[in-house]
C-alpha cells in the first residue's frame, strides 16, 4: 500500500473549512475529475467522474467526525482507494489541513503527490472564497 500526504494552511476558520469538506455535494468543486456526488443516506455517496477519457460511476463512503474535525473516505475498486483528512485551528480565522491518501496502486513519478497538492490548494481556495461570499 502506498500513502501520500500533504499539509497546507488556509485563511479560513477551521470549522468553516471542515463544514465545506464534510458536505459530499462539494466534492466536484475541488476534485477536477469528479462530475457528481450525491449522498444516498448514511455514509454512502454515489459519485461520477471522468478519468483518463472514461466516464465512471460508483459508490463511495464518507465518514465525517465534526468534534475531531476529521473526515475519512473511500471507494470500492481494485485500487483499494481511501483516505483521511484533519482540519486544525492554527489561529482565529486560520486553519491547517492534513490529507493522506492510501492506494494499492503505485503511480508513476510524482503524479499522485502533485495531484494531491493541487487538490488541497483548490479546496482551500474554494472554501475560503465561499466563506468570503457569505460574509
Amino acid at each position: 500500500m502506498t500513502t501520500y500526504t500533504h499539509t497546507a494552511e488556509a485563511d479560513i476558520p477551521a470549522d468553516t473549512l471542515f463544514g465545506f469538506l464534510a458536505e459530499p455535494r462539494n466534492l466536484p468543486r475541488y476534485f477536477p475529475q469528479m462530475t457528481a456526488a450525491e449522498p444516498e443516506g448514511g455514509e454512502q455517496v454515489h459519485v461520477e467522474a471522468d478519468v483518463h477519457g472514461h466516464h465512471v460511476e460508483g459508490e463511495a463512503w464518507l465518514r465525517p467526525d465534526p468534534q475531531r474535525r476529521t473526515l475519512e473516505w473511500g471507494a470500492e475498486g481494485p485500487d483499494d482507494y481511501h483516505g483521511e483528512l484533519q482540519v486544525e485551528e492554527v489561529a482565529p480565522g486560520r486553519s491547517r489541513i492534513t490529507v493522506s491518501l492510501h492506494s494499492v496502486r503505485e503511480a508513476q513519478g510524482d503524479e499522485v503527490q502533485r495531484g494531491l497538492e493541487q487538490t488541497v490548494a483548490v479546496l482551500t481556495q474554494t472554501a475560503a472564497a465561499d466563506d468570503r461570499a457569505t460574509d
